[in-house]
C-alpha cells in the first residue's frame, strides 16, 4: 500500500491550526489573491511564511492556490505572488490555467505544480501531456467513477501523482467552471467570488403573466434544482486506495476550523486503520469503526452522496438549501492540570449538560459539565459570555484545542 496522504483546507490560520493538530499530512490554502475561495480569511504575506514554517515543523507540505482564470490585467500581479510563495517555501502550486503553468515554471522553476480540477482532467493522455510538461500531480475531474480513475493510473507514469476530492461541497458545473454567478450576480465563481446561486430556490414565471409562480418542482414550495449533495467516501477509503489515488482531498477553505478538525481527523483515523489492516495482511476484513462514520456527522453539511465514484450522478437536495446542523462547538480546550480543563467558551451550556471530548486520533467521549468556575475562580451554573474562560472537572489529560462539543 502506497499510504495517501490526507490534504485538509486551511481558509485561515485558525483552520490550518486545527488541520494540522488533527492529523494532516499536507494543507492547502491561498493568499490573498489568486484563489479560489475569496470569501475564506486566507493568508497574507507574513502568515504565509508563518503558516509555512508551522506545517513544515509538524512535517506536513503547504500547497498554494493561485488556480483562478486570469485576466490580462492579473499577469503582472501573478508573477509577483508566485515569486512571493516561492520564497515562503511552499511545497506546491495549485494552477489550473497553463499560462499561469509556463509562468510558474519560468518564475519558480524547482516548486513543483499540482494541476487544478478546474482543469477537468479527466484521461491518461491529459495527464501524461501535463506531466511531460512538469506537473507533479494532477487534481482530477470531480466527475469520474473509480474505475475511470484506475484507468488512469494504470496508463500514467508512477512518479505522477494523483490527487482527487474526497469530501465536501460539490457543485453542477464541469470541475467547478461556472458562469451561473456570473449572470445573476455579477460575482466571478472562476475568481473565487462565488454567489452559490445553485443554492437558491427557484420557480418559473411566463413572462406574461408576472407575478405567477409555478414551482419546478412536486409541492408549492418550489425546488433546489441545482442544488448538490455533499460528497462522503469515508466508509469507501479502501476502495479509493485500490484505484490508486495518491492524495485525499477534503473540501472546505471557506468552513470552520471545527470543520477542518473534525473531517480531517475523520480521515485521518480511516486512512490510519486500513493501513493497519494492510500492514497485518487482513486488508479483506477492514471494516471502518462506527465511530469515525459517524464523525462526518457531526458537522454542518448538506445530505451525503457519493459523488461520481460509483458511476451515477451524486443527486441533488431538492427540499431545501439549508445545512443539516445538529452539534455545535461549545468550549475549545486551553490547557489541564490536577484534574481540572481549562477551556474557553464558543457556544453557550449549563451545568449538567452533556458534552463530547473531541481529540486528534481518538474515539469521542463524554463529560457532563459539573462544578465549573469562572476565570476568576468563582462557581457557575452556565458560560452566558462570549469567549468566556472557566474551568470544570476532567480525570482525562486533555492537551490544548481539544474541542468540548454539544448535540443541539
Amino acid at each position: 500500500m502506497i499510504k495517501p496522504e490526507v490534504l485538509a483546507p486551511a481558509g485561515n490560520p485558525e483552520s490550518l491550526d486545527y488541520a494540522l493538530t488533527y492529523g494532516a499530512d499536507a494543507v492547502y490554502l491561498a493568499g490573498k489573491n489568486f484563489g479560489m475561495r475569496s470569501g475564506a480569511g486566507n493568508f497574507d504575506e507574513q502568515q504565509l511564511g508563518d503558516a509555512v514554517s508551522k506545517a513544515h515543523s509538524c512535517g506536513a507540505s503547504v500547497y498554494i492556490t493561485c488556480n483562478v482564470i486570469p485576466r490580462e490585467y492579473e499577469l503582472e500581479g501573478l508573477k509577483g505572488f508566485l515569486a512571493t510563495a516561492a520564497d515562503a517555501g511552499v511545497d506546491a502550486f495549485i494552477i489550473g490555467d497553463m499560462g499561469v503553468f509556463d509562468m510558474a515554471r519560468k518564475i519558480a522553476p524547482r516548486v513543483p505544480v499540482h494541476i487544478s480540477t478546474q482543469t477537468g482532467v479527466a484521461n491518461s493522455a491529459s495527464a501524461n501531456l501535463l506531466h511531460s510538461m512538469g506537473a507533479g500531480r494532477v487534481v482530477l475531474a470531480r466527475e469520474l467513477s473509480l474505475e475511470e480513475i484506475r484507468g488512469i493510473r494504470a496508463n500514467t507514469s508512477p512518479e505522477l501523482e494523483i490527487e482527487a476530492f474526497v469530501h465536501g461541497s460539490m457543485c453542477v458545473s464541469f470541475s467547478g467552471r461556472c458562469l451561473l454567478s456570473n449572470y445573476l450576480t455579477g460575482r466571478d465563481a472562476n475568481h473565487g467570488d462565488c454567489a452559490q446561486p445553485c443554492r437558491w430556490k427557484y420557480s418559473l414565471v411566463e413572462e406574461t403573466r408576472p407575478g405567477e409562480y409555478f414551482p419546478v418542482g412536486e409541492d408549492e414550495n418550489g425546488t433546489h434544482i441545482l442544488n448538490s449533495r455533499d460528497m462522503c467516501m469515508i466508509d469507501h477509503v479502501d476502495k479509493l486506495v485500490d484505484a490508486g489515488i495518491t492524495s485525499f482531498k477534503i473540501e472546505g477553505r471557506a468552513k470552520s476550523s471545527y470543520y477542518a478538525a473534525v473531517i480531517t481527523n475523520a480521515y485521518r483515523c480511516a486512512v490510519d486503520e486500513y493501513a493497519r489492516h494492510i500492514e497485518s495482511g487482513s486488508a479483506d476484513k477492514f471494516v471502518l469503526p462506527q465511530w469515525i462514520a459517524d464523525e462526518v456527522m457531526t458537522v454542518s453539511h448538506r445530505e451525503y452522496a457519493t459523488g461520481f465514484y460509483f458511476g451515477s450522478a451524486p443527486g441533488q437536495v431538492y427540499h431545501n438549501g439549508g445545512y443539516v446542523r445538529e452539534y455545535e462547538v461549545a468550549a475549545v480546550v486551553e490547557g489541564w492540570r490536577e484534574g481540572r480543563l481549562y477551556a474557553r467558551q464558543r457556544n453557550r451550556f449549563f451545568e449538567g449538560d452533556v458534552l463530547e471530548i473531541v481529540a486528534p486520533g481518538r474515539k469521542p467521549v463524554e463529560i457532563t459539565a459539573r462544578e465549573m468556575l469562572n476565570g476568576e475562580g468563582e462557581p457557575i451554573t452556565a458560560t452566558p459570555h462570549p469567549d468566556m474562560a472557566f474551568s470544570m472537572p476532567c480525570a482525562q489529560e486533555l492537551a490544548p484545542m481539544t474541542i468540548l462539543r454539544r448535540k443541539k
